[in-house]
């Protein structure tokens, strides 16, 4: 471990490393109970779900160990299995196997872009507010389906019934207070607490007390066992339909897959590099492409499997401040994620409501950075706000995207600066526009 890792030059140890892997995964161990809540929407086998999404991130994460060898932990990206469900699939009525097929052709083109050093030119061409318009948007919306999702599931209705609900005249309205509202209300005020007194795990810790809660009243089946072998992936795994993906009505599904996860991998690789003490005096960061490349790989095979797109997470940061220095820390995160595997019975009674609060509160990390935004000055102001305000509004992330860049491109021309922007946002600016067409015509994302 010492020749392979590099420990000592990296100024850690074997403990430190161990200590640093097991918090990663506990600040992000709540992907195992969200992600096949969310996909399961869609239609997919929830079962084989809690599976796949174990071995999707056991796969990134071991990629990130071995091959870039850093202390970074991959799943299935929050915000994107979002946009999966209910942009692609309720949205636009794609089917989970092309929605599947539309993450494959994101990851090849990711991965190629990324072996030729397209990826990192093409960050560097988008204005600094649009990219923090992204995150911030895609936080708003993740906590509204968080607020929707905060209570029971009807099933005459056929969905799960929240704080928030459709009304006829406003459009959105507050829903019926009831037991598993009260329980996700709860575990979003005790996940609040602990993220200020920085409990480690206390996204997890929410889940688990909101899910007991739920058994106490009778809104949670208790399971039958605790542990079990895994549950079979064959439904999902390799139903991606890639011909299906390529009409051209999923450009904008593709652009916006690769868009997001372009910028939450770029931005959290260089956050995670500077806590764990990766980069040069030049702001260099020499392992950056090996790690967008494990990024874009486990895209590619978590699409295979059966999950919408791999991408790195932020919570590797909890580790790396914790000690966290090299791949082993990754690799101690892989083997607790192996370890979940075998606890589906457990986590396939976790319901919707105490999962909410975890979209709540990663809305609000994804959302916290809106303050970097120059809202003084209204070249940066509008198009920033369209894209944050309408991912929510109008339930789509790539919409809000091409509203966003449309209306940055505009008001560049009308101002003069149309010379300065880069091919590039032209570029983008073309692909959202096409986006729209087939979105406000009836069959685009």
């Amino acid at each position: 471990m010492e020749k392979f890792f590099n420990l000592q030059a990296r100024g850690t140890n074997v403990r430190q490393e161990v200590f640093g892997g097991i918090t990663t995964f506990l600040t992000m161990a709540y992907i195992i109970f969200v992600n096949p809540n969310l996909l399961g929407i869609a239609g997919m086998d929830q079962g084989a779900l809690i599976t796949v999404t174990c071995l999707a991130s056991i796969i990134g994460t071991l990629l990130a160990a071995f091959w870039a060898k850093v202390p970074f932990a991959m799943a299935p990206g929050m915000g994107l299995n979002a946009f999966f469900t209910f942009t692609l699939v309720k949205g636009q009525g794609a089917s989970w196997e092309e929605a599947l097929g539309v993450v494959f052709i994101s990851g090849i083109v990711f991965l190629i872009l990324t072996v030729i050093g397209v990826r990192e030119k093409i960050v560097s061409s988008i204005p600094v507010s649009l990219r923090l318009a992204v995150g911030a948007g895609i936080g708003l919306f993740i906590c509204f389906i968080g607020f929707q999702n905060m209570g029971p599931f009807v099933p005459e209705a056929g969905k799960v019934v929240g704080l928030i609900v459709d009304n006829p005249a406003t459009l959105v309205g507050l829903g019926t207070f009831n037991t598993a509202t009260a329980w996700g209300l709860a575990g979003l005020v005790l996940i609040g607490i602990l993220e200020v007194r920085r409990v480690k795990g206390s996204i997890l810790i929410g889940i688990v007390c909101c899910t007991l809660g739920g058994m106490l009243t009778g809104d949670v089946q208790v399971p039958d066992a605790i542990i079990a072998m895994p549950k079979s992936i064959a439904p999902i795994a390799l139903k991606l339909d890639v011909l299906g993906a390529l009409k051209l009505s999923m450009i904008g599904a593709i652009f916006s897959f690769m868009f997001v996860d372009l910028f939450d991998s770029i931005g959290t690789i260089v956050a995670c590099s500077y806590e764990a003490k990766m980069v040069e005096k030049d702001g260099n960061i020499p392992v950056i492409g090996k790690v967008l490349e494990a990024d874009a790989l486990a895209t590619v095979i978590g699409s295979l499997l059966g999950t919408s797109t791999t991408t790195t997470y932020v919570e590797s940061a909890a580790g790396i401040s914790s000690g966290a220095r090299t791949g082993l820390a990754s690799v101690v995160t892989a083997g607790l994620f192996f370890i979940a595997m075998f606890f589906g019975p457990l986590i396939g009674v976790v319901p919707a409501f105490a999962t909410a609060p975890a979209l709540v509160i990663v809305g609000v990390f994804m959302f916290k950075n809106i303050n970097q935004i120059d809202f003084k000055d209204f070249n940066e102001a509008i198009p920033a706000f369209l894209t944050i305000i309408l991912m929510p509004l109008t339930y789509s992330i790539s919409t809000g995207l091409s509203f966003g860049f449309i209306a940055y491109t505009v008001i560049a021309i009308a101002n003069g600066r149309a010379l300065k922007l880069s091919p590039t946002m032209w570029f983008i600016t073309i692909l959202s526009l096409i986006n729209l067409y087939f979105t406000m015509t009836g069959g685009g994302a």
